[in-house]
């Protein structure tokens, strides 16, 4: 059971979300935190030295999904 869960979802230009997770890495790179706004609310979530990275491609007929999931 979750504790607190926060999903957003929303459409991007590529560059838009290139340019989120270039932010994102630069923050896992200079700190040990993330920083998230969502809603008016701000969240800070303190990420460990070593993480676990999940990269997985699906291709279907119709559409493409890539997802990157790091877990500590």
């Amino acid at each position: 059971m979750d504790i607190f869960s926060v999903e957003q979802k929303e459409r991007l230009s590529r560059e838009e979300v290139a340019a989120r997770l270039h932010k994102l890495a630069d923050m896992l790179a200079r700190h040990n935190e993330i920083q998230f706004d969502r809603g008016g609310t701000h969240f800070t979530v303190n990420v460990p030295d070593e993480v676990e990275l999940k990269i997985e491609l699906e291709i279907e007929s119709d559409e493409r999904e890539l997802e990157i999931e790091l877990t500590w």
